[in-house]
């Protein structure tokens, strides 16, 4: 490889979520939202793609800009362009499926290349002419087998307080069959998964359709991967048939920890918010590409992937969230990585972070941020832990941050959440990024948990481990 592999998976300035991944041609591509660093509201860029190639999924490419906001000629007020996907075609040619910011129709356009210029081809719509606007046509997944062409939509946000959708009949994700031109509907739509108002008695049931649904079909079934009515929450459904009979398969991953392990809703490990991804199998592993969130609020969202098994029964256990994400092995422990590479930030009562129709309370929390160029965790105070995993630190005989602070304590350091205490770092008032180290020995453990104990705030630009 030409790097390690690592979450967040793309540059640290760039912000993809919603992401949906596809082989073509021997390129691992991802298609998704595009988010403003820093920004405040989903969705605000033009969509991009970036690719690698399938035997290195450290060396990604940025492919550009795909598709403008002003290219839609029902776009004329240029709103965002929320979470797509792409398919290809029984003719060859690459289909991007899209939704505008409150408009209730699901478009499309077109392309000879998947991640080349595409271009408008019109709004999915019934043989009459009439355009498609059922059961909240938003977060469109489409795939094309043997059984036909079918695209799944949907957006129930129940949970979720937006007068626009107070009164509306929202049931849950739909699919429909679409002809061969591949904007006719042929069949549908129908409900494939309930919203949380017609959840209960059904086998999803606590775990009913939000939003983001993304589907594959593996070894003969159809796994319809969707955010769940938990938001943070990648749930998936299984079936045999495209258009009906999904039963509720489990969680496969939560961005803020919950259920791994048995980890309850108040000990997140992370700031939550929704969540929006795919399944994806490159080389005959599989991965789940989600998203993580930045800031502190939830329009500052970055691709994330893990990898994923499947048992003798088909089942996908949930996985948990790690720094080294698609990486083949645990990171190096000889090496200088951005202290924004946690994949755990918590002062031990987390809340969701605050969008469109979703306030918080909770605003004082530990969180990452980007200023004059440089990414860092910020907002660390007294219990605050910061988490990074897995990593190879047989290999790590000292560990150094480089950190601000306007106050002073130390930096415990663990390998085990439940563990004792390896080491500890002492932090010092500084109105400048500085370098504070210790020796360390931390055998063959494979996680890392830095912990502040101390009085001020303490900002984090990078952890270094070394060798000698």
């Amino acid at each position: 490889m030409k790097t390690q592999c690592h979450n967040p998976y793309l540059p640290l300035y760039e912000h993809i979520p919603d992401g949906e991944p596809h082989v073509f041609d021997g390129r691992l591509y991802v298609f998704g939202s595009h988010d403003m660093e820093n920004g405040n509201e989903f969705c605000e860029l033009d969509y991009v793609a970036w690719s690698a190639p399938v035997n290195d999924l450290s060396d990604w490419r940025y492919e550009g800009v795909i598709y403008r906001k002003d290219q839609d000629p029902y776009n004329t007020e240029k709103l965002p362009l929320y979470a797509p996907d792409v398919v290809k075609g029984r003719d060859g040619r690459y289909y991007l499926y899209y939704c505008i910011k409150f408009q209730d129709s699901i478009n499309v356009a077109v392309c000879d290349e998947p991640a080349g210029q595409y271009e408008f081809y019109g709004r999915v719509h019934y043989g009459d002419g009439r355009v498609m606007s059922d059961n909240q046509p938003y977060d469109p997944s489409v795939i094309c087998t043997e059984e036909g062409n079918f695209l799944y939509f949907g957006f129930a946000p129940c949970m979720i307080n937006i007068p626009r959708y107070k009164d509306q009949d929202l049931r849950g994700g739909s699919v429909a069959e679409l002809e061969d031109d591949m904007i006719t509907v042929k069949a549908g739509p129908a409900v494939v998964i309930p919203s949380l108002n017609y959840g209960k008695g059904t086998s999803f049931e606590g775990n009913e359709y939000f939003e983001g649904p993304s589907i594959r079909k593996i070894s003969g079934k159809f796994y319809l991967v969707y955010s769940s009515v938990n938001t943070h929450q990648l749930c998936y459904a299984v079936s045999d048939n495209p258009m009906e009979g999904f039963e509720y398969g489990g969680v496969i991953i939560s961005n803020g920890d919950v259920g791994y392990q048995g980890r309850k809703e108040e000990d997140k490990l992370m700031s939550v918010g929704n969540d929006h991804g795919g399944l994806v199998e490159v080389n005959g592993q599989w991965y789940i590409f989600y998203h993580r969130h930045t800031y502190i609020n939830q329009y500052n969202r970055q691709g994330c992937a893990e990898r994923v098994y499947f048992d003798e029964n088909g089942h996908i256990p949930q996985v948990t969230i790690t720094t080294s994400g698609m990486n083949p092995q645990p990171l190096s422990g000889d090496a200088s990585y951005p202290a924004v590479y946690c994949c755990n930030l918590t002062n031990g009562h987390m809340g969701a972070l605050s969008s469109i129709g979703r306030s918080n309370k909770e605003a004082d929390f530990p969180y990452m941020t980007c200023e004059n160029g440089e990414r860092f965790v910020t907002n660390i105070k007294d219990g605050c832990l910061a988490g990074y995993k897995y990593i190879n630190l047989a290999e790590t005989k000292q560990i150094e941050v480089v950190y601000q602070a306007d106050g002073s304590g130390e930096l415990e350091i663990y390998t085990d959440l439940k563990g004792g205490k390896k080491a500890e770092i002492q932090i010092t008032e500084t109105a400048w990024w500085k370098c504070a180290g210790t020796a360390a020995d931390f055998g063959d453990e494979k996680e890392l948990y830095l912990i502040y104990r101390g009085s001020g705030s303490l900002s984090l630009l990078s952890l270094n481990l070394k060798a000698e």
